[in-house]
Formats: structure tokens, sequence, C-alpha cells
């Protein structure tokens, strides 16, 4: 059925290591890990090569650099109800966990700016980097890139827009531009910046006519038959743009609507799996192929085991969910039938799986970790407890795994 040529586009540039962590969900954008068993146990405790502590709060992943780890996070000047921010971003050594670097980017005025969500940061969005510079975002608060050792390059704050909730989504590198989507309450669109030097490429109006139109998803990147596409779900619809002039290919409405997006697509065997957030959350699969309206080419959909905010999984021919109130369900990617959903241990669930040594590796926001086979029989291999919040996905590199919680950062690996 899927005889085109396709390719998961990943950063290009020769100068990452292989073990390297560039990306929110890793090298290509999927949760895929590929190097040294991680551990399956942890706690504070237990198999951690080291713990530091985090100032203020942020729920980005780390990142993982040329022997750095890499975090934003937005620290309070007082205890203010509505104090001011600094919106900074800190580097670890990651062998021995000591601090490298902290640097403040933005400074947020607490009263001006507006408010977030119980379950956001100010600082929720992951850096990506190109092995020689790092790309931090902060939303309508700006946009930078350093270079490794915490040296400012350039800075823009010119794409402001009306955040409901505050921000999410986390930029990516296609090619030479920096790339990110923009769904406020007022301004919907697709942004591409010079990464070298952070003017504007191009900027793509989404001309969204959802009911709700905030979002907060993460850009994501196909080769198809020579062209890249950058795919973008919005409220109610999904597009594919050109990523040399943001020009819209194609889009694709929800089968059943949907809005405050939250998850990140991935691909799977020539089709795209999306989730469509709020209210009720719809999970379909999609041929990404033609022009225009292709909404038609929708494969197959369902209500069952679709998360709100977790993005999905998949290795070999199966596509692995978590909602957001625990059910872990493994499906068929080609047509959607159910192998089998069962609910974890742990009280909701925001951060997205990852995938390491045939398993999956999942955490709950009260901290407990669970991981268990891929495969289309359910298996727990085993069951972790941090006992403090998070909501930021993993990392890994080089054997380590590294969690975020709302204190601190820690790289978990066996002695």
């Amino acid at each position: 059925m899927f005889r085109l040529c396709f390719a998961l586009l990943t950063m290009s540039a020769p100068m990452l290591n292989a073990a390297d962590w560039v990306e929110f969900r890793g090298p290509d954008g999927t949760g895929q890990y590929v190097g040294p068993k991680l551990v399956t146990e942890w706690g504070t405790e237990k198999n951690v090569a080291w713990k530091a502590k985090v100032a203020g709060k942020g729920w980005s992943s780390p990142i993982v650099v040329k022997g750095k780890i890499i975090v934003t996070t937005a620290v309070p000047d007082d205890a203010k109800p509505k104090p001011n921010y600094s919106l900074r971003a800190v580097a670890f050594d990651a062998v021995s966990g000591k601090p490298a670097w902290d640097v403040e980017l933005f400074a947020m005025d607490g009263v001006k700016s507006p408010g977030g969500h119980s379950k956001n940061s100010f600082a929720s969005s992951t850096p990506v980097s190109d092995g020689e510079r790092v790309f931090v975002h902060f939303g309508h608060l700006g946009t930078a890139c350093l270079d490794l050792d915490g040296k400012i390059v350039w800075k823009v704050d010119s794409y402001k827009y009306a955040p409901v909730h505050g921000n999410g989504g986390s930029p990516i590198l296609v090619g030479d531009s920096l790339v990110f989507s923009v769904d406020g309450s007022d301004q919907q669109y697709v942004a591409a910046l010079d990464k070298t030097t952070g003017s504007e490429k191009w900027k793509t109006d989404r001309k969204s006519t959802a009911a709700r139109r905030f979002s907060f998803t993460t850009p994501f990147a196909l080769s198809i038959k020579g062209k890249t596409i950058i795919v973008s779900a919005a409220s109610e619809f999904v597009a594919g743009y050109d990523a040399v002039d943001g020009k819209e290919i194609w889009r694709a409405k929800y089968p059943a609507g949907g809005y405050s997006l939250i998850a990140r697509p991935i691909f799977v065997n020539g089709l795209l799996i999306i989730q469509t957030g709020y209210d009720t959350a719809h999970l379909f699969a999609l041929d990404p192929t033609g022009t225009g309206d292709i909404s038609a080419k929708i494969v197959w959909t369902t209500k069952k085991g679709a998360p709100h905010t977790p993005s999905p999984i998949a290795l070999g021919d199966e596509v692995y969910t978590i909602t957001d109130q625990g059910f872990l369900t493994c499906f068929d990617a080609k047509t959607g039938t159910v192998h089998w959903s069962e609910r974890l241990k742990g009280k909701g669930y925001s951060a997205s799986p990852i995938v390491a040594d045939g398993k999956i590796y999942a955490i709950s926001e009260d901290g407990v970790g669970t991981v268990v086979e891929a495969a289309k029989a359910f298996k727990v291999v085993a069951e972790s407890e941090l006992k403090e919040r998070t909501f930021s996905t993993f990392a890994a590199s080089d054997g380590g795994l590294f969690v975020r919680t709302e204190t601190m950062l820690y790289r978990f690996q066996a002695k």
C-alpha cells in the first residue's frame, strides 16, 4: 500500500555524537534510545550515578550534547503570588553532574505576563541542538541561541501572541532552520528562523477556523520523495508545510475535532500517528502523501487508549500510548487493532514514554516509573518510585537514564 520512498528526517550535522540526545524525545524525535543498556529500576538512592539540584521551575526535558546536560528553567525573584521570573538555560557535566554554566536569557514581568496552567511552567519547551549550538524557546517570551560554553549567540522576542495556559511546544531543527509552532488564542502560525542569525526565513499563517485555536504541539519533519515536509498539528487539523518556503502542502481535518493539542506526532510504516487533544481525545493514522485536503487518507481512528498529553511511541509494527490516567495500550500500527490495554501504577501521566532495549519506559506525575516489555503480550519488567512530581520526559545517553523532577536532575546508571 505504501510504496513511496519515506524517510524520517533527523539532524544531518556530522558533528553530533552518536550518543547525544539532542531534542525532545531524542535524536529523531520519536523516543527511541540505542546504546548501552539502561537500568530498569531506580530511586532516590538506587542506581544513582549523580543528582543535581535545579533552581526554579521548568518541565523542559533534558538534552545531552557533547558531554553536557542542558535544561531550561524559570527562577522567581521572590515568593509573591505573581513574582518576576528569570528565564534561564542551565548546563551540567554529563559524567559528574557538576554545574557547567547558568545563563539568563529573558526576564519575565510576573504582573504583566499571562499566567499559565497548574501543570505547566514558564520553561516547558525542550531545547534542541545541532552539536555546536543550543536553541531554547520560551514561546511568547522569547527564543535564543547559545554556544556550548553558554555564550549567547542571538536572541529574539518579537514573536508575541496570546498564550492560553502558557507555552509547551518545543522547537526543531530542519537543515539550517529553527522551526516552531505558534497556536495562541489570537494568532496561529508556523515559523522558521535562520539558526545562525535568528532572522526570519518564513512565517505561515495557519488560516485556522477552529472554535478553540490554542494548542501546544512540537513539529515533526518527514522526507517524502525528496521533499522535506514539516508536520505540525493544530486545533481541528494537522498540516504539512514545505520546509523551504513554509507553503502549506496538505492538511487533514480530525475525525471528531479536537483542540489544545500537546502530543507530538510520530511516523510508523508509512503512517503518521496523531492525537487530537480535548475534549475527547482520538488517535488516528494518516497517509501523509498528496496535496490539498487529504482527510480521506485517514486509515484508522480510535478513542481507546488515546491520550491528551503524552506522545505515542512505536517499535516494529506496534504503537504504544499511555493515557493521562495511566492506561498503557498496544496497537497494531497498520490497522489500529488493540493487542492489550493495562493500567499502570501512579497518579496522572504527562511525560511521554521512550523505548530502550525492547522495553517501554514510562513515568507518572507523582514519580512512579514503570518498565514494560514492548510486545504483543503485556509484561511489567520493573517498577520504581521517586516520590516527587515530574512532568518531564526522559532523556537517555551512553547508558544513562536522565530524569528531571520538580527540584532535581538525576542520572541513573548501573554501577
